[in-house]
C-alpha cells in the first residue's frame, strides 16, 4: 500500500510518451484518508474472483457490481493497514517466511512446492508473499482493536457447557452391570440394615477385584443375574433416572454405589462406554525469555544475545528467573521470572510450541524466532491430565468468543469506514 500526501494523489496519473504515443500505466481510482487505491489492485482482484469462481463453477453479477465490491474490499484493507502503519505493526521477512513454511506444512507440501504451484496458477511469489504479509498485519489489526470489545460472562459460558453435555448425552451410551440387593416384601428397619451389610460386603470383593458376572449370578436379585448383571448397552437418558444421575461421566470400569431404591440396593458397575468424549491432555509448565528486534537491536544481536544466556546458564553463571526480569519483553510473565505455568502445548504459537516438543524437563532450546520475537525456552516439568470438563468450558468460550468477535470486527469494519473520507476518482 502506498501512503503518499493527496496532493501527489490527485496527479497520480502515470503516464510517459514515447514517438507521440502516450500509454497509461496505473491510475489512482479511490483516496482514503491518507492512502490510495490503485487501478491495477481493482483490476487483480476482480480477475481474483474470476478465477475462483471459474474454478469452482460459480455464477458472478455484473463487472461493474464485482467492481463496486471490489472497491469496496479494498477501501476496508486500506484503512486497517493505514491503522497498522499508525500503530507501528511490522511483519519482518523471517516472520513472514516463518508463516509462509507453516502454511506450506498445513498442505504436506516444502516451499519449493508451494512456489510451483503458484507459479502454475499463475501467481507471482513476491506478490503471494506480499498478500500474506498483509493477512497478518490486518489481522494483528483487528485483533488489537476488536478484542477488547468481546466481553463474555461466566453464565454465557456455563449454559452453553450444559447445552454441550446435553447433545452429548443423547448420543452417550454405558453398558452398565448391575446387582441388587433385594428387601423382602415391607421390609423393617433390621431387613434394610442387613441388606446394606451384604451390600458392602459385595463392593468390598468387587473392589478387591472378584469378577462381577460371577457375584452377579451368585446374589443379585435383578433380572439380568443370570446374564451375570450385564444390562446391555442403554442410552443416558433411556436408562433408570436413578442410575443416569449416579453413572453419567464415569468412566469405563467405576463402580458405583450402593444406591438405595424401593427394590434394595444397587451396585452398578460400568462396563464400557461409547459416545462419549474424553479428553486428556498432556500439559507443560515452561518459563522464557522474549527479546523483540527493532532498529536499535538486529535480528542477530537479539539472537545472538539468548544463545549468550542459554551459555551462561548452563554454565551456572545466571538465574533465569534474574535474566527474564532483566530482559524478558513479555509483560505478562517477566515478572514471574518467565514462568507461564501448565498450559496446553497447543496454545502456542507453532514454533514456540514445536521447540517445546523437543525438550526434556529441565533442558533450554536454542533460540527460537516466533511471530512475537525471539525465545529463550525452559521446559520445566510435563504432566497428563484429565481435561474433560477444562475442554468443554475451553470449547463453550471458544465458540462464544468466534461468534462476538466475527460480530463487532463487523461493527467495528462498519464504524472505521464510516469515519473514514474516501473518494472515487473519475477516470
Amino acid at each position: 500500500m502506498k501512503f503518499i500526501t493527496r496532493a501527489l494523489m490527485l496527479g497520480a496519473l502515470l503516464s510517459f510518451s514515447s514517438v507521440a504515443q502516450e500509454v497509461m500505466l496505473d491510475r489512482v481510482a479511490v483516496i482514503v484518508d491518507q492512502g490510495v487505491v490503485l487501478e491495477s489492485e481493482i483490476d487483480a482482484l476482480v480477475k481474483d474472483v474470476k478465477r475462483n469462481a471459474e474454478a469452482n463453477n460459480q455464477q458472478l453479477p455484473s463487472d461493474r457490481a464485482l467492481r463496486t465490491q471490489a472497491i469496496e474490499r479494498l477501501i476496508t484493507k486500506s484503512l486497517q493497514l493505514q491503522m497498522a502503519e499508525r500503530m507501528g505493526i511490522r511483519i519482518s521477512d523471517p516472520q513472514l517466511e516463518q508463516t509462509i513454511g507453516n502454511i506450506a506444512a498445513n498442505q504436506n507440501a516444502s516451499i519449493d512446492e508451494l512456489r510451483a504451484q503458484l507459479a502454475a496458477e499463475g501467481i507471482a511469489y513476491d506478490d503471494y508473499r506480499e498478500d500474506i504479509r498483509e493477512e497478518i498485519i490486518m489481522g494483528e489489526v483487528r485483533r488489537a482493536n476488536v478484542r477488547r470489545r468481546v466481553y463474555i460472562t461466566s453464565q454465557e459460558i456455563e449454559t452453553l457447557v450444559g447445552l454441550i453435555e446435553q447433545q452429548g448425552a443423547e448420543q452417550a451410551e454405558y453398558r452398565l452391570g448391575h446387582i441388587l440387593i433385594g428387601f423382602p416384601p415391607e421390609p423393617t428397619d433390621e431387613d434394610i440394615q442387613a441388606a446394606r451389610e451384604r451390600a458392602d460386603k459385595v463392593i468390598a470383593l468387587l473392589e478387591s477385584g472378584s469378577d462381577f458376572a460371577k457375584i452377579a449370578i451368585a446374589s443379585s436379585s435383578g433380572n439380568e443375574a443370570l446374564e451375570g448383571g450385564d444390562m446391555g448397552w442403554l442410552n443416558i437418558n433411556a436408562m433408570p433416572t436413578l442410575f443416569a444421575e449416579a453413572i453419567q461421566n464415569k468412566n469405563k470400569d467405576t463402580l458405583v454405589g450402593p444406591i438405595r431404591s424401593g427394590a434394595g440396593f444397587h451396585i452398578l458397575k460400568v462396563l464400557d462406554t461409547r459416545g462419549i468424549e474424553t479428553v486428556t491432555i498432556e500439559e507443560v509448565n515452561s518459563r522464557h525469555i522474549l527479546v523483540k528486534p527493532s532498529i536499535i537491536l538486529s535480528e542477530e544481536k537479539a539472537k545472538s544475545m539468548l544463545a549468550r544466556f542459554k551459555k551462561e546458564l548452563q554454565n551456572g553463571e545466571a538465574e533465569f528467573e534474574a535474566l527474564a526480569k532483566e530482559h524478558s519483553e513479555d509483560p505478562g510473565s517477566a515478572l514471574r521470572g518467565g514462568e507461564l505455568g501448565w498450559s496446553d502445548p497447543q496454545n502456542y504459537v507453532p514454533a514456540f510450541r514445536d521447540a517445546l516438543a523437543q525438550l526434556e524437563p529441565g533442558e533450554y532450546s536454542d533460540p527460537v524466532r516466533s511471530v512475537h520475537g525471539w525465545h529463550l525456552i525452559q521446559l520445566i516439568e510435563r504432566r497428563v491430565d484429565d481435561a474433560t470438563e477444562k475442554r468443554k468450558e475451553e470449547k463453550a468460550y471458544q465458540l462464544i468468543f468466534n461468534r462476538k468477535f466475527a460480530e463487532e470486527t463487523e461493527n467495528w469494519l462498519r464504524e472505521m469506514r464510516d469515519a473514514a473520507y474516501v473518494e472515487v476518482v473519475d477516470a
